[in-house]
């Protein structure tokens, strides 16, 4: 679809209203993690460039449509300061002739948008209230894109819009993986259970060469195929399911890739004795926590087929040592890819970034998402109201 991004837009002497993610992990009076911070600076820099004043609209935790000064967007404004090298001008209840009233190269960051109700009833009030204070639209918030709320879809109906940096960026990315992708393209899926991924997985065989399923999801796969996974977290329930997606698989030409090899353990907890055996050969009293090496040959040789490669979720339990083993290798092995210029990598979803993160690998992918549902939604073939109102 076609949308427009700063490139576009006439911002001179303009206020910008400028939908950002800076929902970030907070601590102790801390922000622990201020990447989402750090990722909207070009687009605040570019504006400023430009001579358009940003008019800063985010959400910050769950308040439920009541203010909570827990989630107050004034405890991120220290961190947001500090990455723009500036001062920044925090409003609760704005005004036209407030914002009017400043610089005309202005930083504004207005108090958290879902201590309204009516942002995500996308109330058409408040969003004619929001474009009453500016001039231009502009979403840079892709992880918040696959919710109508009034500060993504309401407010651009109103407004001449476009995309910020990171949201061209993300939907660039997202377009040369899984719209219009050099082929063949791997996909990776893993994480825990097969019901919170049905749509994903379902629309992947149609859209990619091979599927590699991993996680505890993959134990509902090999379950579905008649192999006793033991004690392992396995939704049986869902066999016929898992039977279903592969015999799409077959029909759409998808090359299926399950666990080979697996680690086992008798108990979930760091440095837990394990051992690897055969697919088929899990004990009854023990759990599957991670692929085996074979498992991890297998997968890395499909990277080397492949020339685009889509990941979300890992391949075991990676957050305790030793079952984080093959998500580490199989990452290292991409990032190696996507150092040379063998591989396009995109990677997203919660999990993902921090296993990547976690594995040293995260920086040498192509691009990496830090939405969650938005990623997944897209991934699952659906169209996002935040995209959509751009068009």
């Amino acid at each position: 679809m076609a949308w427009k991004t700063l490139d576009d837009m006439d911002l001179d002497g303009k206020r910008v209203l400028t939908r950002v993610d800076i929902n970030v992990p907070f601590e102790d009076g801390q922000v622990t993690d201020d990447t989402r911070i750090q990722r909207i600076v070009p687009t605040i820099t570019d504006i400023l460039a430009k001579g358009g004043s940003p008019i800063l609209l985010a959400h910050f935790g769950r308040p439920k449509g009541k203010p909570n000064p827990e989630m107050s967007l004034r405890l991120v404004l220290p961190a947001l300061e500090t990455a723009l090298g500036r001062d920044v001008v925090f409003m609760e209840r704005p005004s036209r002739e407030e914002i009017d009233a400043l610089p005309g190269d202005a930083v504004v960051l207005i108090e958290n948008t879902r201590f309204s109700p009516m942002e995500e009833a996308n109330d058409p009030e408040m969003a004619q209230f929001l474009a009453s204070l500016v001039d231009v639209f502009c979403n840079d918030a892709f992880s918040a894109a696959h919710r109508a709320h009034a500060s993504t879809t309401g407010v651009a109906e109103l407004l001449p819009s476009c995309a910020g940096r990171l949201m061209a960026a993300e939907l660039r990315a997202l377009e040369a993986a899984l719209g219009d992708p050099k082929r063949p393209v791997v996909a990776v899926v893993g994480g825990a259970k097969v019901s919170t991924k049905l749509d994903l997985l379902s629309n992947l065989v149609e859209k990619v060469d091979i599927l590699v399923i991993g996680g505890g999801m993959a134990n509902t796969f090999l379950a579905a195929q008649g192999i006793s996974v033991g004690k392992s977290l396995c939704e049986h329930d869902l066999a016929e399911t898992a039977r279903e997606i592969a015999e799409k698989a077959m029909t759409t030409g998808c090359e299926l890739l399950l666990p080979r090899d697996v680690v086992v353990a008798r108990e979930f907890k760091a440095g837990a004795d394990a051992e690897t055996v055969k697919v088929e050969d899990c004990p009854d009293d023990a759990m599957i926590l991670d692929a085996g090496p074979d498992s991890v040959a297998h997968i890395t040789q499909a990277f080397d087929r492949a020339k685009t490669l889509i990941w979300n979720g890992p391949l075991g339990a990676f957050e305790i040592p030793p079952f984080d083993a093959a998500t580490n290798a199989a990452a290292a092995y991409a990032a190696g890819l996507s150092r040379s210029g063998k591989l396009v990598s995109v990677a997203g979803g919660g999990d993902t970034v921090a296993a990547l993160n976690k594995a040293d690998a995260a920086e040498s992918f192509t691009y990496i998402s830090t939405a969650g549902g938005a990623f997944l939604e897209w991934m699952e073939g659906k169209t996002l109201p935040g995209v959509a109102a751009l068009g």
